[in-house]
């Protein structure tokens, strides 16, 4: 045999080789999940939550399962519907995010713009200063301001909620709130790789307040247009002012307010409050199909998406809760135990958790919605803990 036929002979037994070792054979690739384990998993996530529903959807490529546990409405036994509204709370800031950077990339923004520019003199006084704030800040968490807690106006008790549940509290009176603070950290330096973060919903009101400015159009119409429409998703909108009820089919939302020994039902309220920072309404396949083309460049060019998805490390108070969570523009990382990261975001709400996970080339999701919450610690860190777990195996296909 010459030469450079033996050097061939030697490449194409290499190539062979190396194709059998990293090609898992049928033994090795993991069954499709079935709806029965899936129950299973649902079952047990409820019960580790001593939560009153669960409901989970996990899509591998095009295969989707659903499976639900608990009941729909306390005290009926009615089963968790089948892809149930639900109201999706925080996610809310990926939406907005990226109508934000929609905006950057038709350069009718940038990310380096400051609040003071686009929002003149709304950000001052008690050490609070606009001129140093970009919008990138905004979205990133990095801005340093105040957060104040919600529930001083929504209300921190049973009796509280209920009297209310139907007021009109607007986002504004939030960020009113916020600057009678002052900030926790002065903005993040663009030099520094790893800034001081805080979540702070505040920001996200103000970003309301920009889309506006830019487009001569309300935050809500623009993410309608731009992403709820574009990507037909059917069961998500923002609720209007007058418009407190969730659409069938639903689950009912229940909380455990502090001093109280029984469960508040939270479902009908008026969100006006949550604004951009959490007032969205969506379905389980509406959220997969919205962060799947995110994260794939349907929403974004990739500069922009580039962006969204530099990280920043949380702060040690979200870390207690979801270890190695790192935060990006409106969009949220975590490590896999299989290696790799996660993406999507969180949302919580009085009554609910809404927990995504995506893998990064979009082939795998899980989107869950717990109903039954409590204002106990530990038990949101064993709540916390089942919830990570249960994503992290439905990703890993474990």
């Amino acid at each position: 045999m010459n030469p450079s036929r033996r050097l061939a002979a030697v490449a194409f037994a290499s190539l062979a080789v190396s194709l059998a070792l990293n090609t898992p054979s049928a033994g090795t690739t993991p069954a499709p999940l079935t709806p029965e384990r899936l129950r299973h998993e649902a079952a047990t996530a409820r019960d580790t939550a001593q939560a009153v529903s669960l409901h989970i959807r996990v899509r591998d490529g095009r295969h989707v399962v659903e499976a639900g546990a608990g009941e729909a409405v306390l005290g009926t036994g009615r089963p968790v519907p089948h892809s149930p509204h639900f109201r999706a709370a925080s996610v809310t800031k990926s939406f907005v995010a990226a109508t934000v950077l929609q905006l950057a990339a038709e350069r009718r923004l940038s990310l380096h713009d400051t609040v003071e520019y686009w929002l003149p003199g709304r950000v001052r006084g008690h050490g609070n200063d606009g001129s140093r704030i970009t919008v990138r800040h905004l979205l990133q968490h990095t801005s340093g301001l105040y957060d104040p807690d919600s529930t001083e106006l929504t209300g921190k008790t049973a009796p509280d909620f209920e009297r209310r549940r139907f007021d009109r509290i607007y986002p504004e009176h939030l960020i009113d709130a916020a600057l009678r603070h002052p900030p926790d950290f002065p903005p993040a330096d663009p030099d520094d790789p790893e800034p001081r973060w805080s979540y702070s919903n505040t920001g996200y009101h103000l970003l309301g307040a920009v889309i506006e400015k830019v487009t001569g159009r309300p935050w809500a119409e623009e993410v309608h247009e731009r992403v709820v429409r574009r990507l037909g998703l059917h069961g998500t909108r923002v609720p209007g002012d007058d418009d407190p009820d969730l659409p069938e089919p639903h689950a009912h939302t229940y909380h455990r307010f502090a001093g109280s020994d029984g469960y508040t039902d939270t479902t009908i309220r008026n969100m006006a409050w949550a604004g951009p920072a959490g007032s969205l309404v969506s379905t389980p396949r509406d959220l997969d199909r919205f962060f799947t083309t995110l994260l794939t460049g349907g929403l974004l060019p990739p500069r922009e998406l580039a962006a969204m998805r530099t990280t920043v490390p949380g702060n040690e108070e979200h870390q207690r809760f979801t270890p190695g969570i790192r935060y990006g523009l409106g969009l949220q990382e975590q490590p896999l135990p299989c290696g790799g990261s996660r993406w999507g975001h969180h949302g919580d709400l009085e009554g609910t958790f809404v927990r995504t996970g995506f893998t990064a080339d979009g082939t795998r999701s899980v989107v869950i919605t717990v109903n039954g919450r409590t204002t106990d610690e530990t038990q949101l860190l064993r709540i916390e803990k089942a919830l990570q777990g249960l994503i992290d195996r439905m990703l890993c296909r474990r």
